[in-house]
C-alpha cells in the first residue's frame, strides 16, 4: 500500500502522533541519561560510600583514660565499664516506633532521642549517635533479648571515669565535661571529636593530652539492618598515661576532715621543695555528676551558688590575711633598719590617728612590748606604729618579695594574684590619695590587701627555708614506662631578706605557739617544736560590730580565721596554712586543724 492510498486527513494525524511519540521517547531517554549521569558522576562517590556502608562500616574504639594516683600509689580516679546505647540513623525506618520500644525497655527519653537524631542524623547518617549512656545490666539484657526487633540499635562498652571517693580532693583532681565547639576549633585537642569528654579543671585538664590516649577502630561487616556480622580488621586503642600526684591520701583526709561542715582551705607543702602534700577546699563537689551529664537546672544551681563549690579557694580565693601579714611588716622593718627590735613600745589598747582611734584586739592593751613579744601576742598597736614608720611603699615592696601580689607558679593554674596596694594603685583605682590610716590598717593585714592561701603557705615556707620561694606543685610524675613529666623543685625567686632577720622572726614564731601568752598555743604538739602565726581577718569594720556580742554576729559577717605553721621549726618538713571562713579567731578555729595535719604527717596522730 502506498502513502497515496491513505486518506490525507488520516496520514496527517498519524504523522502528528508519531512526532509526539518520538519527542516523548527522546525526552524520557534524555531524563534517564541525565539521571544516570547525576547518579554515577555527580553523586557517584556518595552512593558508592553509602553502598559500601550498607555492608562495611568503620567504628571507633575509645581509649581507656589514664588513672590518677596519690604519692603512694593509691588510686584516686579510675575507669569503669559503661554500657552505652547508640542508634545509627541510616538503619532506622521509624524512629518514633523504635524509640517507643526503647522507652518501655530501658526508660529512654523519646523526645531527647528524637532531638539528637534530627540534629546529627541527616548530616551523618552512618555515624552512631549516643541516645542513652550507662544503662544497667538488666537493661542490657533486655536490649540483647529484643535485638532483632531493634534495627539500628547497638551497645558499646565504653570506659567511664569514676572518682573513687566522690568529693575527695575534687579541686585537685578536677572533672570531665563534653568538649565544646570552641575547644574543637582551637586545635588544642587534635585527637578529640564532638561528644568526647575532656578535662575541665585540675589534673584532668592539666594533663588531658597524656591522660586521653589514642582511640582505636574496627572495620565491621553488617547486614541490611545494620547488625554486625563480622569484624574485618581492628586497630587497638592506646590507653592514656597514668598520673601520680604528690598528694598523700591519708594526709588529705585529715585536711578535709578539719574543714568538715565549714568553708575554708587547708594546704600542706614541703617547705624546701614546693611539693604539695595536701590541698583541701570547701565547699566542694562530686566530679562524678559531670560524667553522665547533668541537666541545665542542676548546672545552673552549681554555677550560681554563692558558695562557689567549683572554685579552688586554695589558689583562686582572695582574702585579707589579718595578723599573718605582721610577718611581712616585721621583716620589712628589720631590713630597712627603722627599729631597734628590743626597744619597747607601749600598747594601752588603742592608737589615736587623726580623727580615728585604731584599737588593739586586746581591749586593755599589752603594756610595753618589743618586736618579739608583739609577734608572739600579735599586738596591733605595735604594728600600727611600725607600719606608719615604714610607709605603704616599703611594706608593699617586701610583700612582693615574699610572694604576695603575684602568682606562685602552682602547676595546675587558675591562680589569682591577689592585691598588694600602693599609693599609685589607689590613685588609679579610686582617684584619691593614700591616707595614713590606710597604712596603719595595712600593717595588720586589713584594708585593700588581698592574698590567696597558697601565697601564705609559700611565704611561711620561705621564712623557714632561708628565703626561697618555690613553685607549689601537685604533680609527681606523668607516665610509668615512658615518663612525660617528673617533679623537680622549681625555684621562683629569693625573698632577699638577711639570715639574721629571718632567724629573729623565726624565733618569735616559735613563741607564738610555745610561749605562755602566745596566740597559737592550740597548735602545740608534744615532742615537736611547731612555729606559726595566727590571723583574724575582719570581714566588716570593727566599728560596725562595736557593742555586738561575738555569738550574735551573723555568720557571714564574722571574721576569717587564719593559721600558718611549720614543723619541726629547727628543720622544717611540713608547712601548713589553714583558713576557716567566718571562723572567728585563728588561734581557736584554725590552729587545731593545723596541729592535726602536722601530727599526721610526722606520724604522731591518727
Amino acid at each position: 500500500m502506498k502513502r497515496s492510498d491513505f486518506d490525507p486527513i488520516s496520514a496527517d494525524a498519524f504523522e502528528r502522533q508519531l512526532r509526539k511519540v518520538i519527542v516523548f521517547v527522546a525526552v524520557a531517554f534524555g531524563v534517564l541519561v541525565l539521571r544516570l549521569w547525576s547518579l554515577q558522576v555527580l553523586r557517584g562517590e556518595e552512593y558508592r560510600q553509602r553502598s559500601e556502608h550498607n555492608r562495611i562500616r568503620l567504628r571507633d574504639i575509645p581509649a581507656s583514660r589514664g588513672l590518677i594516683f596519690d604519692s603512694k600509689g593509691r588510686r584516686l580516679a579510675q575507669n569503669l565499664p559503661s554500657y552505652d546505647l547508640y542508634v545509627t540513623p541510616e538503619d532506622v525506618e521509624s524512629p518514633e516506633q523504635l524509640f517507643g520500644q526503647l522507652h518501655s525497655l530501658v526508660g529512654l527519653d523519646v523526645e531527647d532521642a528524637l532531638k539528637k537524631l534530627n540534629q546529627t542524623g541527616r548530616r551523618r547518617p552512618f555515624k552512631p549517635i549516643l541516645i542513652k549512656p550507662d544503662i544497667s545490666r538488666d537493661q542490657l539484657a533486655l536490649v540483647e533479648t529484643y535485638r532483632y526487633d531493634l534495627p539500628g540499635i547497638m551497645i558499646r562498652v565504653n570506659p567511664r571515669r569514676h572518682y573513687i571517693k566522690g568529693e575527695f580532693a575534687c579541686h585537685v583532681l578536677g572533672y570531665l565535661g563534653e568538649i565544646t565547639e570552641q575547644q574543637l576549633r582551637s586545635n588544642k585537642f587534635p585527637h578529640k571529636r564532638a561528644g568526647d569528654l575532656v578535662g575541665k579543671a585540675g589534673t584532668e585538664l592539666k594533663w588531658d593530652k597524656y591522660l586521653s590516649g589514642l582511640r582505636g577502630g574496627e572495620q565491621i561487616e553488617v547486614d541490611a539492618k545494620g547488625r554486625k556480622i563480622a569484624v574485618l580488621s581492628r586497630r587497638e586503642p592506646e590507653p592514656g598515661a597514668n598520673v601520680f600526684l604528690n598528694i598523700d591520701s591519708e594526709l588529705q583526709a585529715v585536711a578535709e576532715r578539719g574543714l568538715s561542715g565549714r568553708k575554708g582551705v587547708v594546704i600542706a607543702v614541703e617547705p624546701g621543695t614546693g611539693r604539695i602534700l595536701a590541698m583541701a577546699s570547701r565547699p566542694s563537689f562530686d566530679p562524678n555528676i559531670f560524667i553522665r551529664g547533668i541537666d541545665q537546672s542542676t548546672w545552673k544551681a552549681i554555677v550560681s551558688s554563692k558558695d562557689y563549690p567549683l572554685q579552688n579557694r586554695a589558689v583562686s580565693g582572695i582574702f585579707p590575711p589579718g595578723s599573718v601579714f605582721k610577718i611581712v611588716v616585721a621583716l620589712a622593718a628589720l631590713e630597712e633598719g627603722i627599729i631597734d627590735p628590743d626597744e619597747p613600745v607601749i600598747c594601752n589598747g588603742s592608737f589615736p590617728l587623726g580623727d580615728r582611734v585604731f584599737r588593739c584586739w586586746k581591749k586593755h592593751g599589752h603594756g610595753a612590748v618589743n618586736l618579739h613579744r608583739a609577734l608572739v601576742e600579735s599586738c596591733d598597736v605595735y604594728f600600727y606604729k611600725l607600719g606608719l614608720a615604714l610607709g605603704v611603699e616599703k611594706i608593699a615592696k617586701f610583700a612582693r618579695r615574699l610572694g604576695l601580689g603575684r602568682v606562685t607558679g602552682y602547676d595546675l593554674g587558675f591562680e589569682k594574684k591577689g592585691l598588694v596596694p600602693t599609693k599609685r594603685w589607689k590613685l588609679k583605682r579610686w582617684g584619691s590619695r593614700w591616707q595614713g590610716g590606710e597604712t596603719a590598717t595595712l600593717a595588720i593585714g586589713q584594708g585593700y590587701l588581698l592574698v590567696t592561701p597558697i601565697q601564705l603557705v609559700n611565704m611561711i615556707s620561705a621564712v623557714f627555708n632561708g628565703g626561697f620561694l618555690y613553685a607549689p606543685q601537685v604533680t609527681k610524675h606523668v607516665g610509668a614506662d615512658q615518663v612525660y613529666y617528673k617533679f623537680t623543685p622549681k625555684l621562683k625567686s629569693v625573698a632577699g631578706v638577711s639570715p639574721e632577720h629571718l632567724e629573729r622572726v623565726r624565733t618569735a614564731l616559735v613563741g607564738v605557739v610555745n610561749d605562755p601568752h602566745g596566740t597559737g598555743r592550740k597548735a602545740i604538739i608534744d615532742g615537736v617544736v611547731v612555729a606559726g602565726k595566727t590571723g583574724t581577718a575582719q570581714v566588716v569594720g570593727s566599728e560596725k560590730m562595736e557593742g555586738v556580742e561575738e555569738d550574735q554576729v551573723p555568720m557571714h559577717l564574722r571574721d576569717h580565721a587564719w593559721f600558718v605553721a611549720v614543723a619541726p621549726a629547727e628543720s622544717p618538713r611540713i608547712a601548713v596554712v589553714v583558713l576557716i571562713e567566718h571562723g572567728g579567731h585563728g588561734g581557736s578555729a584554725a590552729a587545731p586543724v593545723a596541729r592535726e595535719v602536722i601530727s599526721k604527717y610526722l606520724g604522731l596522730g591518727s
